[in-house]
């Protein structure tokens, strides 16, 4: 692969603990080399928050965010939020997440989907760190929620953006961040790169989403950190901008949400 031409990125949003990430080390060269300078890796549950944890904690430019995810959720009891500040107290965590509602898959009753983010957003808000939102054909039960929150929660991220320009908008306008997925380079999917063009610069994310959502020309593949740079590079043909200034601003944004300073690349 060869050397990265343009400023340093971050992927958001990846999933280093799946089985397909088995030789990391090769994984994170290949990112290097692509100019990713740093990953936040992702965990669904409490046992791939640990992982996520642990992932972070033994590669310095990797940190984790910690949460239940829509698919996983359950009735939590106090026990299960103490556990999950005392993971998420854990120095490499930048973030809650993911967490949300799905309602496309609907794998859990929507009460218990709205009612384990409402305990996970309270706790968010008690330790001060940011929240990675998972939302999916649940955009109206989601503002009523989160605008509850709207006061207290840190500025947070919106995973993988799959709304349109009304819906952004009033993302923004509460405070989020959009994270753009390689989706934005899939064909017939005119309403999300718009949202890339009309978004403010300094509110958008990268992300890969990895090992699911390769971008174009890799999709249908396994998507790894390393493939983000063709999401920046879509994002910037839709703004009609320079790939290095969506890098550096993207990266910039990344590091202000999830409080990261710069550091060596992966």
């Amino acid at each position: 692969m060869m050397m990265a031409e343009f400023a340093e990125l971050i992927d958001s949003h990846a999933h280093l603990d799946f089985p397909e990430f088995a030789d990391l080390s090769a994984v994170l060269e290949r990112a290097r080399q692509a100019g990713v300078s740093q990953i936040v890796t992702i965990g669904i549950d409490f046992e791939t928050s640990r992982k996520a944890v642990r992932i972070a904690e033994e590669n310095e430019s990797i940190f984790a965010a910690v949460g239940i995810h829509p698919h996983d959720s359950f009735a939590v009891t106090a026990e299960d939020l103490r556990e999950l500040e005392t993971i998420a107290a854990a120095k490499k965590v930048v973030a809650l997440g993911e967490i949300g509602l799905d309602y496309y898959r609907d794998r859990k009753p929507r009460q218990i989907q709205q009612e384990c983010l409402i305990r996970q957003l309270e706790t968010a808000v008690k330790i001060g760190k940011p929240v990675i939102f998972h939302i999916r054909d649940a955009w109206g039960d989601f503002f009523e929620i989160a605008s509850q929150f709207q006061a207290t929660l840190p500025p947070s991220v919106m995973h993988c953006f799959s709304g349109d320009w009304e819906i952004a908008r009033r993302c923004l306008d509460m405070g989020f961040y959009l994270s753009i997925p390689g989706v934005v380079t899939f064909p017939k999917t005119d309403p999300l790169q718009e949202v890339a063009k009309r978004a403010p610069l300094d509110r958008l994310l990268v992300e890969t989403d990895c090992p699911y959502l390769a971008p174009v020309p890799y999709r249908g593949k396994t998507n790894e950190p390393a493939f983000v740079v063709h999401t920046a590079r879509k994002v910037a043909q839709c703004r009609k901008e320079s790939l290095e200034k969506v890098a550096v601003h993207t990266t910039e944004n990344a590091r202000r949400v999830f409080a990261i300073q710069a550091s060596v690349k992966v």
